[in-house]
C-alpha cells in the first residue's frame, strides 16, 4: 500500500527507490523567482511606473491594470512554469494528438497506450456514428447559425432530446452546446437570491460556477454524505424558499457513486429538488448504461433534472437538461446559455443520437467497460496503487501525495508509452493529485497489465 510519503509500493510491498526531492524546494524556488522578478526592477523602471500611473484629471491609475501579462494570476502561472523547469520537469499538458484517440493515440507520431479520453464506449471513430455525421452536414451544414429561436431547429436536434428523455424516462429534454455552460445556465436561471443550493463537497465547477450566477445561497455537505445533508437542511431549510441538491451519478475524480435512493428521500422529505450530473455516468451505470436510475433500480421520475453531457460515451459534444415539460420549457424560453446561444450544430446531434442509438442496441460494450474497469481497479490495488473512492468503474485515479509527483509520474509514464495525466491543485487539494485513468471498453486485460508494471517501474517516492 502506498508509504507515508504517497508513493506506490509495488508487487510484493518492494518499493523501487527514485528520484527524491525535499520537502519544500518547490516553494522555495517559488519565492526565489518573485524575488529575482521584484529585484530586476530599476529605479528607471520605478520611475516610469510612477509616471504611467498618471491618469486624466490627475489620478493615479495604475497601467499595470489594464495589462494581462500583470494579473495575478498570470504571474502564477509563470512562477510555476519556471520552477517546473528548474527541476527539469516537462509540461504534461496539451499534448497534440495526430488522429481518433481512443484505447491509444497518436501524439506527435508515436502510438501510446492512452487513458486520458472519455470514449468509454468507443463510439467515437465509430463508422456508423461517422456515417450519421457526415450525412447531417451534407443535409444541414456543419452550423445552426444562431439560437433555435431565431434559426428555427432541425428534426434531428428534437429527435435527440426525444431520445434522452425516453433514457430516463421523463416528459421532454433541451440540448446545448457546452455541458459546462447547461449546468451554470440552468441553475443560474432556475434559482436565485431567496433560494439555497446544496451541493456534494466533490461536485464539478461548473454547478458552483451556475450557483454563483444564480445569487443563491450555497452550502456543501461531506463527499456522498446523505446524513451530513439531511442533518444540514433540517437546520436550514425553513430560512429558503426554493432548495436544490446538486450531485453527480458518477464523480469524475474518484469514480464513485452516490446512494441515488437516499438522496430522492431527503429531497422528499425537506420539500427541494434533485439535480444529478450524469457527465460520466450515462453509458457506464446500469445494465444497458442508461444511468443512475437503472444502476440503482429506481424510477426517472423521483429526479428532478438529470443533466448530462454528449461528449463521453456519446461520442460528440453539448450538454443536456432532461425532466418534466415545466422544467425544459422554461429552459428552452428563459435560461440565457440556449436562448442567446447558437443552437447545437446539426452534426452534433446526429453523432450523438446515432451513438446512443448504438448503446441501447449493443449493450455488450457496457458489459466490456465494466469488465475492463474491476479488471484495471484490481490490478492497481493489487500493485498498491492508492486508488482512493474508486468502485470498478472507468474512472479511476491513482493518489500520489502532491503536484509535483503527479507531473513527474506522468511525464515518466508518457516516456513508457502511456498517455495519463495528472490532476493537481486547485482543480483538487495539493494533498489529494492524482493521475486520473479514464478506461474504454476497447482496452485490453494486456493494456491493463502494462499500465499496471508501468506504474510499479515508475513510481514516486
Amino acid at each position: 500500500m502506498p508509504g507515508a510519503s504517497g508513493g506506490f509500493a509495488g508487487r510484493g510491498g518492494q518499493g523501487v527507490e527514485m528520484n527524491k526531492h525535499k520537502p519544500g524546494l518547490v516553494d522555495q524556488a517559488k519565492a526565489q523567482l518573485v524575488h529575482r522578478f521584484l529585484a530586476r526592477r530599476s529605479a528607471a523602471q520605478e520611475a516610469a511606473l510612477d509616471q504611467s500611473r498618471q491618469g486624466a484629471g490627475g489620478s493615479k491609475v495604475d497601467a499595470a491594470l489594464c495589462q494581462f501579462s500583470a494579473y495575478p494570476a498570470y504571474k502564477n502561472i509563470q512562477i510555476q512554469q519556471a520552477g517546473a523547469r528548474q527541476f527539469g520537469i516537462d509540461n504534461p499538458f496539451f499534448k497534440t494528438h495526430d488522429a481518433l484517440a481512443g484505447a491509444s493515440s497518436q501524439i506527435n507520431g508515436r502510438t501510446y497506450l492512452n487513458f486520458s479520453s472519455y470514449n468509454y464506449l468507443n463510439l467515437s471513430g465509430d463508422a456508423r456514428v461517422n456515417r450519421a455525421a457526415i450525412d447531417a452536414i451534407e443535409r444541414y451544414g456543419t452550423s445552426p447559425s444562431a439560437s433555435r429561436l431565431v434559426a428555427g431547429e432541425r428534426p434531428v436536434q428534437r429527435e435527440l432530446e426525444e431520445a434522452l428523455a425516453d433514457v430516463y424516462g421523463v416528459e421532454d429534454c433541451v440540448v446545448m452546446v457546452s455541458g459546462h455552460a447547461t449546468n451554470v445556465t440552468t441553475i443560474g436561471t432556475l434559482f436565485g437570491p431567496k433560494d439555497l443550493v446544496v451541493h456534494d463537497a466533490l461536485i464539478h465547477n461548473s454547478v458552483l460556477e451556475g450557483i454563483r450566477l444564480s445569487g443563491a445561497t450555497r452550502r456543501s455537505f461531506a463527499h456522498n454524505d446523505h446524513q451530513k445533508l439531511d442533518q444540514l437542511l433540517s437546520e436550514i431549510r425553513v430560512n429558503f424558499e426554493r432548495v436544490l441538491i446538486v450531485i453527480e451519478g458518477l464523480y469524475s475524480m474518484d469514480g464513485d457513486t452516490p446512494e441515488l435512493a437516499r438522496f430522492i428521500e431527503i429531497k422528499k422529505r425537506h420539500k427541494a429538488f434533485l439535480m444529478v450530473d450524469e457527465a460520466h455516468a450515462l453509458g457506464v451505470l446500469g445494465a444497458r448504461g442508461l444511468g443512475s436510475h437503472e444502476h440503482s433500480g429506481l424510477c426517472g421520475k423521483d429526479v428532478d433534472i438529470w443533466m448530462g453531457t454528449l461528449s463521453k460515451s456519446l461520442a460528440s459534444c453539448g450538454g443536456y437538461i432532461a425532466g418534466d415539460k415545466a422544467l425544459v420549457s422554461m429552459l428552452k424560453y428563459a435560461a440565457p446559455g440556449f436562448v442567446y446561444s447558437v443552437g447545437l450544430a446539426p452534426v452534433l446531434a446526429a453523432a450523438a443520437l446515432a451513438a446512443l442509438q448504438i448503446m441501447r442496441e449493443e449493450s455488450g460494450r457496457v458489459a466490456a467497460l465494466r469488465a475492463i474497469s474491476q479488471y484495471c481497479l484490481a490490478g492497481m490495488q493489487e500493485a498498491g496503487v492508492d486508488t482512493g473512492l474508486a468502485q470498478g468503474f472507468p474512472v479511476i485515479p491513482a493518489l500520489v501525495g502532491n503536484s509535483i509527483k503527479a507531473i513527474q509520474l506522468s511525464n515518466r509514464l508518457f516516456q513508457a508509452g502511456i498517455n495519463a495525466q495528472p490532476i493537481i491543485h486547485p482543480a483538487v487539494e495539493e494533498k489529494a493529485a492524482r493521475l486520473r485513468f479514464f478506461l474504454s471498453s476497447a482496452h485490453e486485460e494486456k493494456d491493463i497489465d502494462r499500465l499496471v508494471n508501468s506504474l510499479h517501474v515508475c513510481q514516486i517516492e
